[in-house]
């Protein structure tokens, strides 16, 4: 990887600039020009190194959600994975290692969607589904430095809530589903494409990034094709008086990419707190999660490590296309 290359996968996850020629100012940054920006940006997403440029939004904040868990015969995986991959809604798709060993996330309009959508997938694949929605948030940000660095950290639960939205936002967010075109004037293409000027895009992105609904504006890189295949999800069953406490812990311990709690689905799934690592090798992600959980005194606590091994899908959240409603 060239020295453009990495800078502008590490440097512009976050802070990508809100004005008519974002990919000049990133130039002027890297001390190259804007054509060279753009092209190498070209390069690295037709390389799978770059997913978009684009926002990413609070969770929970446009549609329901939710990480959804199967336990599937070994010879079945991959067909009733392929079956989960292409239903509307699901926009990450993971084996781990565990006995509920397919692990996805769905989105859809609304609760009632969202649990047509998982019953639907039952009834295609035969299997249950277990819904393990997000109850609260501790740190959830895939924005960190490919350098091994440690990311900015949010170390208060964030508050989680739906927004209401008009046509015109909506529409807005929907043509910002793919993210920005590598245009030299990319707002303005976006709000073409929404019905939009090119001044009233950047200050509605302005004032979502203020408001906390965009969480980071930026380069979305896709880890894995940079080095980083080996992330677990660790899951421990605290009391939930104390979940917050050592969320907020996870949340600035350093490795950390994502710590929550969400809702136990007992008796299959005991589990409240998550906290997800990545790295570069699985001795080392083992050895912090080891690490955190005796600092922390989570080692007290009934727990597991869920290592990924296939990835079926990933992609971003598609809002716009989240089912309204199921059909079977």
């Amino acid at each position: 990887m060239t020295s453009l290359e990495f800078r502008l996968l590490n440097e512009f996850q976050r802070g990508f600039p809100l004005v008519e020629q974002p990919y000049a100012v990133l130039a002027a940054a890297l001390g190259t020009d804007e054509p060279a920006v753009i092209e190498t940006l070209a390069r690295l997403r037709a390389a799978g190194a770059l997913s978009r440029i684009g926002a990413v939004f609070r969770p929970g904040a446009l549609a329901a959600s939710t990480l959804a868990a199967m336990e599937v015969p070994a010879a079945r995986l991959e067909a009733v994975a392929a079956v989960v991959s292409a239903c509307p809604g699901v926009n990450h798709n993971y084996e781990r290692e565990h006995r509920l060993n397919l692990w996805f996330v769905a989105a859809a309009a609304d609760d009632a969607a969202l649990d047509a959508t998982l019953a639907r997938i039952t009834r295609l694949t035969g299997s249950a589904v277990l819904q393990l929605p997000l109850l609260e948030e501790y740190h959830i940000d895939l924005g960190f430095p490919l350098n091994g660095g440690d990311a900015p950290r949010t170390r208060r639960a964030a508050e989680l809530r739906r927004v209401a939205l008009d046509a015109t936002e909506r529409r807005l967010i929907a043509a910002l589903e793919d993210g920005l075109a590598l245009d030299p004037r990319p707002y303005a293409a976006l709000g073409a494409h929404a019905g939009l000027g090119e001044q009233d895009v950047i200050d509605r992105l302005a004032r979502w990034l203020a408001a906390g609904l965009i969480r980071r504006l930026g380069v979305v890189v896709r880890h894995h094709e940079l080095g980083w295949g080996a992330n677990a999800m660790a899951v421990w069953d605290v009391p939930d008086a104390d979940a917050a406490r050592f969320g907020s812990q996870l949340a600035g311990a350093a490795g950390v990419t994502l710590a929550y709690r969400r809702a136990r689905a007992r008796p299959a799934w005991p589990y409240n707190l998550f906290c997800m690592i990545h790295g570069t090798e699985r001795r080392q992600v083992a050895a912090r999660i080891a690490a955190l959980g005796s600092e922390l005194g989570l080692d007290a606590f009934p727990h597991a490590v869920l290592f990924s091994r296939t990835r079926f899908k990933q992609t971003g959240p598609r809002f716009s296309s989240a089912p309204e409603v199921a059909h079977g």
